[in-house]
């Protein structure tokens, strides 16, 4: 059968790291059943033992708040792995045991994997970790996860542990005082009158549990025969403690736990001079200062965002070059038909169009795989912690905000860390007007396009739109549908970190993979739908009389032939029929295209978006980019080169149609705001569980960025008529 191993500490502890040292890639990846938090499994042989290695969610306490503490919680109560590994951050003892000491409370088989020593070490931290162990009854193995080190102990503990042959595993208990005591012996022997409950939970971690009020205890319990009697003990305990001390039993048993946490600490652990203030408090002097946090922090994001186009045109156009090379070889080795225009303009005109921005994705993800692991992203959300109260939040849903630059859809479950529903629900309205990486492409494609010279400024206006816009939005819904303060809460700040290059490269593939994946799936599919839509019915009735037009140019060339015409008036001729070959080529085109399915698509919604300077191309583009952002380049790809035989690429071919800088600054803004992706409305669905709330989103969202893209159109008018 083997053994369970469960990972268990809080965020910021290495806990991951430790996970894929110890897996390496036997890993399976999925979610835990009835809830969309990530389950992490992996399977290890160690001396003879199969190991089964399970990586809870990161977590701070076992206080059913939100999602990921029920999910580990329930884990080790009603799956009872063999031994819990207790991961912490040796650099942040006393936090980190908080969590530790209602673990040893559950009498389950225990080790403290006592993580980044070294770091503590480098702090002037010195442990005693073999009479801490003594104390806590529970064995203590040394580890620095980002070298791998001390995970042979680490698995040989376990092993031992979980044969109950470890000579430092005792059960202890935390002592809450006498009147504490008192009560919680009380509430345990009327929960002994039920034996199914005693063999479930242990009798004294449940009375606690009690006397914390938590409410997935008291729902367990009150299918309990003895239910009535338990919770009428555990109502006389509350107001016995709470009129002895003035202060709720959930204040005094933290208190106990916190103390308790001291003393252990005070008896083993010693500062040096050196503790007193870290490299880390010193940096975050500066980039916390109240006066410079938001400067720097604002600085950090526009060399993020110019840097993602900067360094990502050399490898674009290396990837449109050889994008182009496919293209030109298709058309000229495969034979004239449906099938090469399909391969050249749908497959390789819409994805490719797609492909070449794999670059600017990668390098974004990298720059925020930098902000998570250097510890900077706990210090951009304690920075936003002022603006995000003026919306009733507090600064930790900025986290959730600002990983939706990198992709909605885990952004808005990230929310889910969030106490109360109602900084949950608000959270998730504004999240899709952060502007995700699929909306990347378009603002690289639009600002090339019209804004040379400008593009990084313009990328960071976008990005930083989409900041105030969900900021005012957040202060509107704030102030109506969910009035109220926020719940407290008190954000922690890990140490800054230099991220192993390891765990940078494996982020950028990640994303990257994910981005691939699409271009072979998604964009693939509705490039091949949108080229059909655009090649068929073939029986199309012209206005233009474009053999007449064929006929003046042929008459043209002609002309240049004769043996009186000089060398400079032949040359002018035929450059003349050239033009007018290429304007009946493209008139034909365009014509062709409009009496097509995805034509007569595109008219029936003009009226819509003409106001805001949209012709029906782009309003076809914009109704494909509701099934995936990447989507709206690739069928501009196949709406705006259909037919193309000039050099130029898409963005000379935009140019052409028609477009100006201030139609292509608006349509970047509604793609910033509007309707996000299918699969990110889904997710705002099963994360609210409301239907209404979901409709709300998208409506707002749409009636929003058509507001803004108006103004943009209005305002560009008048600007244009003062010029």
């Amino acid at each position: 059968m083997g053994i369970t191993i469960a990972l268990a500490g809080n965020p910021n502890a290495g806990k991951t790291t430790l996970f894929n040292h110890l897996t390496g890639a036997r890993q399976h990846v999925g979610n835990w059943p009835g809830v969309t938090v990530e389950k992490k499994e992996g399977f290890r042989e160690h001396k003879g033992e199969h190991l089964r290695i399970v990586d809870l969610p990161g977590i701070y306490s076992l206080t059913a708040y939100s999602v990921e503490e029920v999910v580990a919680r329930d884990f080790i109560l009603d799956e009872r792995p063999d031994v819990v590994i207790d991961v912490l951050d040796a650099s942040n003892l006393e936090r980190n045991l908080y969590l530790a000491t209602q673990l040893i409370e559950l009498n389950i088989r225990l080790v403290f994997a006592m993580n980044m020593v070294d770091v503590a070490r480098s702090r002037g931290m010195v442990t005693d970790y073999e009479h801490l162990a003594r104390l806590l009854g529970v064995p203590i193995v040394q580890t620095v996860g980002t070298r791998g080190e001390g995970l042979e102990d680490l698995l040989d503990t376990a092993v031992t542990v979980a044969a109950d042959k470890d000579p430092v595993s005792r059960h202890i208990h935390v002592h809450y005082g006498p009147e504490l005591e008192e009560e919680i012996a009380k509430i345990r022997e009327v929960i002994r009158r039920d034996p199914e409950l005693t063999a479930r939970y242990y009798p004294r971690w449940t009375a606690l549990k009690l006397l914390e009020n938590d409410p997935l205890v008291k729902k367990a319990v009150a299918a309990s025969p003895a239910s009535a009697e338990i919770l009428a003990q555990v109502e006389e305990s509350r107001g016995h403690l709470a009129r002895i001390f003035d202060d709720d039993p959930e204040t005094l048993i933290a208190e106990a736990r916190y103390g308790f946490i001291s003393g252990a600490l005070k008896e083993t652990m010693r500062l040096s001079a050196a503790a007193k203030k870290t490299l880390s408090d010193r940096i975050d002097q500066v980039l916390t200062n109240r006066a410079f946090g938001f400067p720097i922090l604002f600085l950090f994001l526009y060399l993020l965002f110019h840097g993602t186009f900067t360094l990502g045109a050399y490898p674009m156009e290396w990837i449109e070059s050889g994008v182009g090379l496919i293209g030109d070889l298709a058309d000229r080795f495969l034979p004239p038909g449906d099938l090469r225009d399909l391969i050249v303009d749908g497959v390789i005109g819409g994805v490719g169009g797609v492909v070449v921005f794999l670059p600017n994705i990668v390098l974004l993800f990298l720059g925020i795989s930098i902000f998570e692991d250097t510890g900077y992203m706990a210090r951009a959300a304690f920075i936003m912690d002022r603006v995000m109260h003026s919306m009733g939040l507090h600064g930790k849903s900025f986290i959730p905000l600002l990983m939706g630059f990198g992709c909605n859809v885990p952004a808005i479950m990230a929310a889910r860390t969030l106490e109360t529903r109602r900084d949950r629900l608000l959270t998730i309205l504004i999240n899709p007007l952060m502007s995700c990486s699929a909306r990347l492409p378009v603002y690289v494609l639009l600002a090339g396009a019209f804004f040379p010279g400008h593009e990084g400024n313009v990328i960071f206006a976008l990005y930083l739109t989409g900041i105030v816009l969900a900021i005012l939005m957040g202060q509107i819904f704030a102030k109506t549908f969910f009035r109220g303060e926020a719940a407290p809460f008190v954000l922690e700040l890990p140490p800054y970190r230099v991220p192993t290059l390891r765990s940078l490269l494996i982020h950028m593939w990640d994303k990257a993979k994910v981005f691939l994946q699409k271009m072979g799936g998604v964009v693939l599919v509705f490039s091949v739908i949108i080229w059909f839509l655009g090649a068929f019915p073939k029986d199309v009735v012209y206005v233009h009389d474009y053999a007449a037009m064929e006929k003046e140019a042929g008459d043209l060339l002609a002309a240049a032939d004769r043996a009186e015409i000089d060398l400079v008036q032949a040359g002018e001729l035929r450059a003349r029929a050239g033009e007018i070959m290429n304007a009946v080529e493209r008139m034909r085109e365009e014509e062709r295209l409009s009496q097509s399915y995805i034509g007569r698509i595109g008219h029936a919604i003009e009226p819509l978006i003409s106001p805001l300077g949209f012709d029906w191309k782009l309003g076809v583009s914009l109704v494909t980019g509701i099934v995936a952002k990447e989507v709206v380049v690739s069928t501009m790809g196949v709406l705006y080169q259909a037919g193309e035989d000039e050099e130029g690429g898409l963005r000379e071919a935009l140019k052409r149609s028609g477009m100006d800088p201030v139609t292509s600054l608006g349509f970047m803004l509604f793609v910033l705001i509007y309707v996000p992706c299918i699969v990110t409305v889904i997710t705002i669905w099963r994360e609210t569980g409301s239907v209404g709330w979901t409709v709300f989103a998208v409506s707002y969202l749409i009636a929003l960025a058509w507001v803004v893209a108006f103004l943009v159109r209005v305002a560009g008018q008048g600007i244009a008529q003062i010029a």
